[in-house]
C-alpha cells in the first residue's frame, strides 16, 4: 500500500541555474549536490534536481503542476520577491485560497498555495464544481 509521496524529481537543463532558483529564490534547503544533480527539501518534501541534456520545455501546455504550501502571512512577500526576480507566471488564480502560479527556469509549472485539502473541500461544499460528489472515508 502506498503511504505518501516519496520524492519529486525534476529534469533540468542547467543545474546551477535551477539550484539558484530552488535554493536561493524559493529557499528550499540544499541537502546535497553533485555534478549532475542535487537534493533539496522542505518539511514533507524531498526534491531531486537531475541534469538532463534532453530536457526541453513542454510542447503542449496543460494543467499539470507542482504546488507548494505557504502561510497566508508569507504569501504577499513571496509573490513580491518572485515578481521582482522576473519569474514568469503561467495562470491566474481561479480557486479557493491565494495562489501564485509560476514557472521555474526549465518551464516546470509550479504553484504557491495558501490553504489545504480541508479548506478546499469546505469551499467546494459551499460552491461545488459541476457534477461534484463528496465521499465519506471507507
Amino acid at each position: 500500500m502506498l503511504t505518501g509521496l516519496n520524492h519529486l524529481t525534476l529534469a533540468v537543463s542547467d543545474l546551477p541555474r535551477s539550484l539558484d532558483f530552488y535554493h536561493s529564490l524559493l529557499q528550499l534547503r540544499l541537502e546535497a549536490s553533485w555534478d549532475a544533480g542535487a537534493y533539496l527539501s522542505l518539511p514533507g518534501l524531498w526534491l531531486c534536481l537531475s541534469l538532463d541534456p534532453q530536457r526541453q520545455a513542454p510542447v503542449q501546455a496543460d494543467y499539470t503542476h507542482y504546488a507548494f504550501s505557504i502561510g497566508r502571512g508569507d504569501f504577499a512577500a513571496f509573490v513580491q520577491r518572485l515578481r521582482e526576480a522576473g519569474v514568469g507566471e503561467w495562470r491566474d488564480n481561479r480557486s479557493e485560497g491565494d495562489s501564485l502560479y509560476f514557472l521555474d527556469p526549465d518551464g516546470h509549472r509550479l504553484e504557491a498555495h495558501v490553504g489545504d485539502l480541508a479548506s478546499r473541500l469546505l469551499a467546494c461544499r459551499q460552491r461545488p464544481y459541476g457534477g461534484m460528489r463528496f465521499h465519506s472515508p471507507d
